[in-house]
C-alpha cells in the first residue's frame, strides 16, 4: 500500500476518551431507526448494528435511547427505561461483541417538547396527545416546538427529579449491560437543549434565565450519571453549538458548557448544532459545523468531536491533522458506505480491523489494509 502524501494518518491513530481508548478517530454518530416497540429493539437493530460494528470504526454510539417513555421522539424510538428494553439491548449487544472488538458506546436521552413525533418517513410531525399513539410532552416551559403544535407541561421540582433519576436508573442498566461509555444528549432541540437555549428555556426560577441557571439541569444530569457509570468507563456529551436563530443558545455559550462539564470530569465533547427552533436557517456546506468543534476544541482540554457532513477520508484527515478536532463523527455517510473506514484506510495508506470471515476481500493493491489477515484455501 502506497501513499505519496500522507504516510501516517492522523485519522487512524488511537484516541482517549477518558479511561477508554478506540482504535482510530472515526465515531459512528448515535442515529435514530425508529424501529422499537415500547422502546425495546428487535431483529432491525440486530442486522443494522451488527453491520455497523463490522465497519472498522473505532467508536459506535447507538441512537438517542430515551430514560423514559414519554421521553420518545417517536413511538419506534429506543429505550432504557424497563426490564424488556434491557433484554433486549442485551441480545443485540451480545451478538455485536461476538463477532466485532468494536468499542460501543450509548446516547442517553429525552426528546422533552420535541417527543410523541411520527418516524421521518411519515413525516416526522408531532402526534397529538388525543392521536392515536401520542402523548402530552414535557419540557423547560410550557412552549411548544411550532406554534401550531400542542404545548409541552412544563416541569415542577417533581417533574426534573423524576427526569433526573430516570438519567441515573438508565446510567445503571447501561452499567449492567457493560456498555463502553455514555453519551448524554444536550443537543438538537431535545430536552436538555431546551433548557440551554432561551428560545425554550423561558422559567423564572433557578432553571431559567441566565446562562447559569440554564445550564444548571443538564449539568445536574451529567453530574448525575457520572456518579453512578462505572469511574473507569467514560460520559461525554453532545451539544448544539448554535441554534442557527438570532437571540438563541450560541457560541459562547457552548464554550462555557463545555468548561463547567470538564470541570465535572467529562470525558469529551460531541459537537454539533441547531434542532431547537423550526425557524433555523442553517449555512449547510462540507464540515459545516467542524469551526464550532474548532473553537471549542481551543478552549478545553478534552477530547472534541466534530460532525457535520465530513463525507470524504481526506477531508475527514485534514479535520484531525489540522487539530480542528480529536475525532470525526459519521451519520449519513457510514449508513450510505457502511464500509466507509475500509476505504479511508485504503485511500489513506493505514489498516483497519476485519472480521477474519471478510480477510479474503481485501483488494489485491491493498495487501496490508486489513490487520492481522492471513488466509488459504485448498
Amino acid at each position: 500500500m502506497s501513499n505519496d502524501s500522507i504516510s501516517k494518518p492522523r485519522l487512524f491513530e488511537p484516541l482517549r476518551l477518558g479511561p477508554l481508548q478506540i482504535d482510530n478517530r472515526i465515531v459512528i454518530a448515535p442515529m435514530c431507526q425508529y424501529s422499537a416497540v415500547d422502546g425495546t429493539p428487535g431483529d432491525w437493530h440486530l442486522i443494522h448494528l451488527g453491520h455497523l460494528a463490522l465497519s472498522g470504526a473505532g467508536l459506535l454510539i447507538l441512537e438517542a435511547t430515551a430514560v423514559e417513555a414519554e421521553g420518545r421522539i417517536s413511538p419506534g424510538d429506543l429505550g432504557l427505561y424497563s426490564n424488556a428494553n434491557e433484554e433486549g439491548l442485551a441480545r443485540v449487544l451480545h451478538a455485536m461483541r461476538a463477532h466485532s472488538p468494536i468499542k460501543v458506546a450509548m446516547q442517553l436521552g429525552h426528546a422533552g417538547r420535541k417527543a410523541s413525533s411520527r418516524a421521518p418517513w411519515e413525516g416526522g410531525k408531532q402526534i397529538r396527545p388525543d392521536e392515536p399513539g401520542g402523548w402530552k410532552a414535557y419540557a423547560p416551559s410550557a412552549v411548544p416546538h411550532a406554534p401550531t403544535e400542542d404545548p409541552p407541561i412544563a416541569l415542577d421540582a417533581a417533574g426534573l427529579a423524576r427526569i433526573r433519576n430516570a438519567f441515573i436508573e438508565a446510567a445503571r442498566r447501561a452499567a449492567r449491560l457493560g456498555l463502553d461509555g455514555l453519551e448524554i444528549h444536550a443537543a438538537h432541540g431535545y430536552l436538555l437543549h431546551q433548557f440551554l437555549s432561551p428560545l425554550a428555556n423561558h422559567r423564572d426560577d433557578e432553571y431559567g434565565g441566565s446562562l447559569e441557571n440554564r445550564m444548571r439541569f443538564p449539568l445536574e444530569v451529567f453530574d448525575a450519571v457520572r456518579e453512578v457509570f462505572p469511574a473507569d468507563k467514560p460520559v461525554w456529551v453532545r451539544v448544539s453549538a448554535i441554534d442557527w436563530v438570532p437571540g438563541g443558545w450560541d457560541l459562547d455559550g457552548t464554550v462555557a458548557f463545555a468548561k463547567a462539564l470538564e470541570a465535572r470530569g467529562c470525558a469529551a465533547i460531541h459537537v454539533s448544532s441547531g434542532g431547537v427552533s423550526p425557524k433555523q436557517a442553517i449555512a449547510l456546506g462540507a464540515g459545516y459545523q467542524v469551526p464550532f468543534a474548532e473553537r471549542v476544541k481551543s478552549e478545553v482540554g478534552m477530547p472534541v468531536i466534530a460532525v457535520g457532513l465530513i463525507t470524504e477520508p481526506r477531508q475527514a484527515e485534514e479535520i484531525i491533522a489540522k487539530g480542528q478536532a480529536d475525532a470525526v463523527s459519521l451519520a449519513r455517510a457510514i449508513l450510505y458506505d457502511p464500509r466507509w473506514p475500509w476505504h479511508a484506510a485504503a485511500e489513506l495508506g493505514a489498516q483497519v480491523k476485519a472480521p477474519h470471515q471478510y480477510w479474503r476481500s481485501q483488494p489485491r493493491e491493498f495487501k496490508d489494509l486489513f490487520e492481522n489477515a492471513a488466509f488459504g484455501a485448498r
